[in-house]
């Protein structure tokens, strides 16, 4: 195999109570990562489509995941990375953890698969500091693993798939304003009082849990954020009557899609889904906000191979 192409899906990071620590893997929304071998050693992208980039493997999510892989497995040849960008950047749906993700696993498939997806996951978390400053691994776990994951402990590769009900579906709202990965996670606090870990870490436990046992009315409730939401909520347009509403029309819970100014509403099933969609169109268009809404069941299978050659 000398050229392989893949979809690599967009994810949903933190879901509310699990911040650096949950991620959710989504449908149909995603980037196309094609990486060819070249005789001549070394990483270089040759062509950024879809949304401008940089193409500095230095500053470039996927040229940074790559150069990470290639320090710590001895190949006889080089790579040339072609990226088409389906997920804007900023929107908070993980477009940089698409682009890492699937450079990474595309190197692998290329190369033999020496590689475990925790090792992976590994590599391509080294990608997104050019996106957010420092090393986080809820989005690209959940694009290489598919499905819920949780982030145990990122140095240590220990990266974990949960169960979860099959008829989850997340309305997601993008109000068409850009929020910076860094400029999102430098207005967090660096302290928070004992009283808020302890009910964050409660519902942390108890959503994992909850997904395990499809407890939707738990799953519901644990979807709480004390902690990141109160302070991330301000930069994002009618966040609170939008979350309000959501619930009103039935959602189990609603909260910031990483670091936004996506929103993401949970749901159980596509119906429901549907009606707390069109509730959440509503809030923008009394406001002439433009957006645009995703509607995504739980992709359990992560990045899928196009063709190869």
């Amino acid at each position: 195999m000398k050229e392989i192409r893949v979809f690599s899906p967009a994810s949903i990071a933190n879901l509310s109570c699990g911040y650096d620590i949950l991620g959710v893997c989504l449908d149909k929304i995603g980037d196309e990562i094609t990486v060819r071998k070249t005789t001549k050693k070394g990483i270089s992208i040759k062509k950024i489509t879809g949304h401008e980039l940089s193409n500095d493997i230095s500053l470039n999510v996927a040229g940074l995941a790559a150069s990470a892989l290639l320090k710590n497995v001895k190949v006889n040849c080089g790579f040339e990375i072609d990226i088409h960008k389906g997920i804007k950047p900023g929107s908070g749906i993980g477009s940089s953890a698409a682009s890492s993700a699937g450079t990474v696993y595309a190197i692998n498939k290329l190369i033999g698969e020496p590689l475990s997806d925790n090792q992976l996951i590994y590599f391509a978390s080294k990608g997104e500091i050019a996106s957010s400053g420092t090393i986080h691994s809820d989005n690209v776990s959940a694009v290489l693993m598919g499905g819920f994951t949780f982030v145990r402990n990122s140095s240590e590769k220990d990266f974990i798939k949960l169960d979860y009900p099959n008829d989850l579906v997340f309305s997601i709202i993008h109000p068409k304003i850009e929020i910076k990965t860094k400029d999102s996670r430098s207005i967090i606090k660096n302290q928070v009082s004992l009283n808020d870990m302890i009910q964050q870490s409660a519902n942390l436990g108890a959503l994992v849990h909850a997904l395990n046992k499809k407890d939707y009315e738990l799953i519901g409730r644990s979807l709480d954020d004390r902690i990141i939401e109160p302070v991330r909520s301000i930069l994002i347009p009618k966040f609170s009557e939008i979350k309000s509403s959501s619930i009103e029309a039935g959602a189990l819970g609603c909260g910031i899609s990483g670091s936004g100014p996506s929103v993401f509403s949970l749901c159980r099933g596509m119906d429901q889904a549907k009606i707390v969609s069109k509730v959440m169109k509503k809030v923008y268009d009394k406001i002439k906000l433009d957006y645009e809404i995703h509607l995504s069941k739980v992709n359990d299978k992560g990045i899928k191979i196009i063709d190869f050659f």
